[in-house]
């Protein structure tokens, strides 16, 4: 008789045991699909926000202020700026200023993205190189307008860092080296247009070398005072106008240190 009770009691415990964990399980369970709902909406909040900041700053910061081309305010408004500055700043991202990413460089405010992507006048077919990719974002941007895009970053973390991120977002036509942006990239020149996102003290001749006939080029120039230059080369000639005073970090390398022209 004793036996058979502690059968029976050995069979509630292990039932109440079990219940119990399954009860356990199902708590743990809702709280983690509390948490996943909680981050969800945040996320949702935060991506709400992101779109609404891009669409505005679309409108009054370039529509408004002059930029006309459909295309360029396409990409945009498309492009999503926060994801390339460090999470801390996401929230600034919208804002028309520069930002800091990391190793002393910054992304350029978006109206100066825009204007000096006008100025190159992409019409979809274009291989075009770019100096100093910094986050990548003016790569991407270039991306959703042109055929092909080489980059160039001087700063390792930085290369390996935008490359990363443009590949994970999905872009195919980018090509992203860590070199020295003065002396441009021969290998895959010449360039139908270039934009230059770093000051020199001077334009570098190889640039205007790596230029294919009827190109542009776009170059912040100069030290204490940069002025946002225009270059075109037509029937082999190099035609230079200057557009609008502007800051921009300064190019490094062997051939601005060495002063070569």
């Amino acid at each position: 008789m004793h036996g058979k009770l502690n059968s029976v009691r050995c069979l509630l415990y292990n039932g109440l045991k079990s219940v119990l964990i399954l009860l356990m399980a199902l708590s743990l369970l809702s709280d983690c699909k509390r948490e996943l709902n909680e981050n969800q909406e945040t996320t949702g909040r935060k991506e709400t926000f992101f779109d609404h900041a891009r669409e505005e700053m679309v409108k009054a910061q370039i529509r408004n202020r002059g930029i006309k081309d459909e295309r360029l305010l396409k990409a945009m408004l498309k492009v999503e700026r926060h994801k390339f500055v460090p999470e801390e700043i996401q929230k600034f991202a919208y804002i028309d200023r520069p930002l800091p990413i990391g190793e002393g460089q910054t992304i350029s405010q978006p109206y100066i993205v825009a204007l000096m992507t006008e100025l190159l006048k992409l019409n979809g077919d274009e291989k075009v190189l770019e100096i100093g990719t910094g986050s990548g974002y003016q790569a991407a941007i270039l991306a959703e307008l042109a055929r092909e895009v080489y980059t160039i970053e001087i700063l390792e973390p930085l290369a390996m860092q935008a490359e990363k991120l443009l590949q994970d977002l999905g872009y195919e036509n980018i090509t992203v080296k860590c070199g020295d942006g003065y002396i441009g990239w021969e290998e895959y020149a010449p360039y139908d247009a270039i934009i230059v996102t770093c000051a020199p003290p001077y334009v570098p001749q190889p640039l205007i070398d790596q230029l294919a006939e009827g190109a542009r080029m776009v170059i912040p120039v100069g030290t204490a005072w940069q002025e946002l230059k225009l270059i075109e080369k037509l029937n082999g000639q190099i035609k230079i106008f200057d557009t609008i005073p502007v800051r921009f970090v300064p190019m490094t390398g062997e051939g601005v240190k060495n002063g070569q022209n």
